[in-house]
């Protein structure tokens, strides 16, 4: 690709013959705006509960509840029947903690934007009942509202300090390393529990795009089209650990054999991603802040989601 003038370094529209289908459908949209494709995933990750399954048992769990009401339960249950100091290790507040929300929050229905998507929309009832369910781990004790900003997620899971926590494919690697020889098997992977419109995640990765001043359009596209074949992505995936963004490459051997890895096939088949919007980052920086006064000071999570509804009808979409 060459540089080109600075007006023109920007994606051109995802040719018609690449099968947008193909990819799971929560990728898919994080290469949309205002409803026009302009690339493809490349690879993905999402979210799903990690829990020590050892650990389980000893709580009178055999895996993970499929509602968001057992899973408090089984929480619960850790600290007080299997000698857990926390629960579930959830974020309290600070960058980033909205990713740990939002499963809940769209697994409610929740939808961060109206009218027509053209607008954000964080003070809706699904909104609202997840920040509260979120908030009740913090009120009851269950999570540590004073959790360290640096985590302390692989020591704590392979201590059993912490033993149930939510995060991506990548924690697999790292937690089998911190617990040694054996941690394999005293711990599995469960999908987000479902709310009133089932299980959902946060879906995210990396996209492909080709530049308008690109001079050899053609031959970009087509490598875009061959790292999108299922085989490559399935190849990719054992040299890399990028998870494959088309849904077809999750047939192969390289990743059926592995069952906790099936569980991110499964979830990213309804995983989202938060809206296209430029001023996105601005705007969610705002709700990372109110979740931790709701998180660690008890604020009101119905006040909390009314100041970032104003905060973001301030500063617009950038559409």
């Amino acid at each position: 690709m060459d540089g080109g003038a600075r007006g023109e370094r920007r994606p051109r529209p995802t040719p018609s013959q690449i099968d947008k289908s193909a990819f799971f459908d929560g990728a898919q949209k994080t290469t949309e705006v205002g409803g026009t494709s302009f690339g493809i995933p490349w690879y993905v990750e999402t979210r799903v509960v990690f829990y020590r399954s050892d650990l389980a048992k000893k709580a009178g769990f055999d895996t993970v509840p499929s509602d968001q009401a057992g899973l408090k339960e089984m929480a619960k249950a850790m600290q007080t029947k299997a000698g857990a100091k926390w629960g579930l290790g959830l974020q309290a507040g600070g960058t980033g903690s909205w990713q740990s929300l939002m499963p809940f929050a769209w697994s409610n229905g929740a939808d961060l934007t109206k009218d027509g998507g053209k607008a954000y929309n964080f003070d809706s009832p699904q909104m609202l009942e997840s920040m509260k369910y979120y908030q009740s781990y913090f009120t009851d004790g269950i999570s540590d509202k004073a959790a360290p900003a640096t985590p302390t997620t692989e020591p704590d899971f392979a201590s059993g300090k912490v033993p149930m926590f939510i995060s991506g494919p990548w924690e697999m690697s790292g937690v089998e390393k911190v617990g040694g020889a054996g941690f394999k098997d005293k711990y599995n992977v469960a999908p987000i529990p479902a709310g009133s419109a089932g299980s959902s995640s946060f879906v995210g990765g990396s996209n492909l795009a080709v530049f308008k001043s690109t001079q050899n359009r053609d031959a970009a596209w087509k490598l875009v089209q061959w790292l999108a074949q299922p085989d490559v992505q399935a190849k990719w995936y054992t040299m890399s650990t990028d998870l494959p963004s088309v849904k077809s490459a999750w047939q192969d051997p390289k990743l059926t054999s592995d069952k906790k890895l099936a569980v991110f096939g499964k979830q990213l088949e309804t995983a989202k991603a938060p809206p296209s919007f430029s001023t996105w980052e601005q705007v969610v920086a705002n709700l990372d802040t109110e979740l931790e006064k709701v998180t660690k000071t008890g604020a009101d999570p119905a006040a909390a989601l009314k100041t970032v509804q104003q905060q973001a009808d301030s500063v617009g979409t950038g559409q």
